[in-house]
C-alpha cells in the first residue's frame, strides 16, 4: 500500500525533533561512534519502502509510484517526475530547463552522471550582460525575457536516461503529467505565493495570466482547480513522437520565436541552436568523508566539488562529539563553506571550454591545506581562493544567487537509485512561456563580466556554453559499498550548504535522513553568514558573533529531498518547509 506524506506546513513531527536539539547550547557531550546509516533501525516513524520516490510536490511523487507500481526502474519513475513537476510546479521546474542526473545502477554497482544543462545559442556574446557603459547590467532586470533563455535540456537527459536505465515504454511515462493536464490540479499555498512574490514574471505571458490569474489579475486562489489543456497537448506529441521532436519542428519555431519576439529583452536563436543540443555522460566526482564515499556532479555543476571539499576540510574535526547544538560546529561548518565558496566562484565552469581543476580542488592535500586555514575558535577575517593542483591563472568573479529548482529521488526494488535536480533557474523563469510551459533563464547563470583585471572569467558566457550550476545530487555509498543514501535541494547557491548539512547530519550526527534534511541551515558564502530565520540557530548568533562571524538572520529558499537505506528498504526525506512529498511501495 503506498502513502504520499504532504509537507503544506513548515513544521512537522521529524522537523521539531530535530530543531528541538538545537535549543540547547550545553557544553559538548563526550565523543560516541556516528551510527551508520545502514544500520538505522526503524524507529516507528519513517515508512520503510521496498521501492520509493521523494519529490518536491506530492502529485509529482505519485506520479514516480505509479511508474514504479508498472515495473518501472528508478530512471522510468524519475522521469515520469520530472513531467509532472512541468504541470504542478511550473515555477521550478521542467521540460522547459535543464538538469543533472546521478544514477547508480544496482546490477553493476556503478555511479553514472548526466549532464542536461542548458547551452547558451551561437548568438551569445561574452559582453552580453554588459551596459554601453561596460558595466554588468542589473541583475534581476536581466533575468526576465528572450535575453536570459538557455536552450533546454531536460527531454535529451530524459532521452538518454531512459535508453540506458529504462524498462518502460518512453510513452507510458507521460501518462501522469498529461492526466495532471487534462484533469487538473490544485493550486497550493506554496504555488500561490510564488505567484504573488513573482507576479510580474509570472503573468509576463498572455496564457500564463489567463492560466493562472483571475480575471482581476490576482494570482488564482488556493484550492483553484488548474487545467492546463496547451501542456496535454504538447505531452502528448513529445509522448507520440519521441524526444527528438522537442528539439526539431513545431517545437523548435515555438521556443525561436518566444525568445526572438519577447516583450522584454528578445534575443537571437534559431532552430539549429535548439536542434544541435546534446546532453552529456561526465565522469562523476567522488571522494571520502569518514569512511563514506561521496559522489556528486562534475563541471558545469559546482555542487560536486564544493560540497565534497567542505566535507574533505571538515574530516579533521570531532563533529560527532560537538553534536548539532554546538555553536563550534556551526562555526567550522561556516568557516569551511566559506573556503569552498570561494575555489567555486573562481574556479568552476564547463569543462568544455575552460580548464577547471576538478581533481586538485578535492585533492586530500589540497583540502587538509585549506583546512588548516581554519581557527577551531575563530572565524577568519578575510577568506581567498586558494591554488589547487592544476588550477588556471582566472578570474574571481561573485554572481548574486537564485533559484527556480526542483530535486527528486527515486529508487527501484532492484537497487537502482537516481538522484535528480531540475531547474529553469529563477522562479517562473525567463518569464516566457511556450506549450504550457516556461522557458528558462539559465543565461544569467554565467558571469555578467567576462574579463576581471586582465583576467578571464571561468565562467565567462561563450556560444553553445553551459552557465555555472550550485544543483548538487549526490549519492553517498556506506562502508559496505551499498547505496546509503542520496540527497539534493533547491535554492540557488543554498543548495550546496543544503545537501552538505544532510550528509554531515546523517554520518555524524546519526540522524535520518528526514531528520536531517529538517535541521535548521546556516548559508556562508563571501558574504555574511547567514542564520535560517525562526530557528532555534538564529538564537546561536550570538556565540557565531562572539567568534568573529559576521552574521545576519533571514528566511532562506529552502527545500531538500532524499532517500536513505533501512536494511532492504528505504525510507524517505521531504523538506518541511515546502510541499515535499514521500510515495512509494511497501
Amino acid at each position: 500500500m503506498s502513502r504520499a506524506m504532504t509537507r503544506l506546513s513548515s513544521s512537522a513531527a521529524l522537523a521539531a525533533a530535530a530543531i528541538a536539539l538545537l535549543a540547547s547550547c550545553a557544553p559538548p557531550a563526550a565523543p560516541q561512534a556516528t551510527a551508520a546509516p545502514e544500520a538505522i533501525s526503524d524507529q516507528g516513524q519513517e515508512q520503510v519502502y521496498s521501492a520509493i520516490v521523494s519529490a518536491a510536490h506530492p502529485l509529482a511523487a505519485e506520479a514516480g509510484e505509479e511508474m514504479l507500481r508498472a515495473g518501472g526502474s528508478a530512471a522510468d519513475a524519475a522521469m515520469a517526475t520530472l513531467l509532472a513537476l512541468t504541470v504542478v510546479e511550473p515555477q521550478s521546474s521542467g521540460i522547459g530547463g535543464g538538469g543533472f542526473l546521478m544514477y547508480h545502477d544496482g546490477e553493476s554497482g556503478r555511479i553514472y552522471a548526466l549532464d542536461g544543462r542548458e547551452y547558451a545559442p551561437r548568438a551569445a556574446m561574452p559582453d552580453m550582460f554588459l551596459g554601453a557603459d561596460g558595466e554588468p547590467k542589473p541583475y534581476r532586470a536581466s533575468q526576465v525575457g528572450g535575453m536570459s533563455v538557455g536552450i533546454p535540456g531536460n527531454v535529451r537527459l530524459m532521452e538518454k536516461a531512459h535508453r540506458r536505465f529504462g524498462k518502460l515504454p518512453w510513452a507510458r511515462l507521460f501518462d501522469p503529467a498529461i492526466r495532471l493536464a487534462e484533469e487538473g490540479f490544485e493550486v497550493t499555498p506554496r504555488l500561490h505565493d510564488m505567484l504573488t512574490r513573482s507576479k510580474d514574471r509570472a503573468a509576463l505571458t498572455a496564457w500564463a495570466r489567463a492560466t493562472y490569474f483571475t480575471a482581476a489579475d490576482q494570482p488564482k486562489p488556493v484550492g483553484t482547480l488548474i487545467r492546463n489543456p496547451a501542456a496535454a497537448r504538447f505531452l502528448r506529441r513529445l509522448q507520440a513522437e519521441g524526444p527528438s521532436s522537442f528539439y526539431t519542428g513545431r517545437s523548435a519555431s515555438s521556443i525561436v520565436q518566444a525568445v526572438v519576439s519577447a516583450p522584454v529583452h528578445p534575443q537571437a536563436m534559431t532552430t539549429a541552436d535548439i536542434s544541435d543540443y546534446k546532453a552529456e555522460w561526465r565522469d562523476p566526482v567522488c571522494g571520502t568523508y569518514r569512511s563514506y564515499r561521496v559522489c556528486g556532479m562534475p563541471p558545469p555543476s559546482s555542487g560536486g566539488t564544493t560540497v565534497i571539499a567542505m566535507l574533505e576540510q571538515l574530516e579533521r574535526f570531532d563533529l560527532a562529539a560537538m553534536g548539532p547544538e554546538d555553536p563550534q560546529a556551526w562555526h567550522l561548518i561556516a568557516e569551511s563553506m566559506r573556503l569552498a565558496f570561494a575555489d567555486r566562484e573562481k574556479y568552476l565552469g564547463d569543462p568544455d571550454f575552460v580548464s577547471v581543476p576538478t581533481s586538485g580542488l578535492i585533492d586530500k592535500a589540497y583540502t587538509r591545506a585549506r583546512s588548516d586555514l581554519i581557527d577551531p575558535q575563530r572565524a577568519a577575517e578575510t577568506v581567498e581562493a586558494g591554488t589547487p593542483p592544476g588550477a588556471p591563472n582566472v578570474a574571481m568573479v561573485r554572481q548574486p544567487p537564485d533559484g527556480g529548482t526542483s530535486h527528486f529521488v527515486t529508487a527501484d526494488r532492484e537497487g537502482d537509485v537516481a538522484s535528480l535536480t531540475s531547474t529553469i533557474e529563477a522562479v517562473f523563469g525567463s518569464g516566457l512561456t511556450v506549450n504550457g510551459y516556461f522557458l528558462n533563464n539559465e543565461l544569467t547563470d554565467f558571469s555578467f563580466q567576462p574579463v576581471v583585471d586582465g583576467l578571464p572569467a571561468a565562467n565567462a558566457i561563450a556560444p553553445r556554453k553551459r552557465p555555472r550550476s550550485s544543483m548538487s545530487p549526490t549519492i553517498v555509498y556506506a562502508p559496505s559499498g551499498e547505496v546509503a543514501f542520496a540527497v539534493g535541494a533547491a535554492g540557488g547557491p543554498t543548495i550546496i550548504a543544503q545537501t552538505a548539512k544532510a550528509i554531515i547530519g546523517v554520518i555524524d550526527w546519526g540522524l535520518s535522513i528526514d531528520e536531517a534534511i529538517e535541521l535548521p541551515q546556516l548559508y556562508a558564502a563571501l558574504g555574511p553568514v547567514v542564520l535560517e530565520e525562526d530557528t532555534p540557530l538564529a538564537g546561536l548568533e550570538g556565540q557565531l558573533k562572539a567568534m568573529g562571524h559576521d552574521t545576519s538572520v533571514s528566511d532562506l529558499p529552502l527545500k531538500a529531498n532524499g532517500l536513505q537505506r533501512i536494511g532492504r528498504g528505504w525510507i524517505g526525506g521531504a523538506d518541511g518547509r515546502g510541499e515535499g512529498a514521500i510515495a512509494g511501495i511497501e
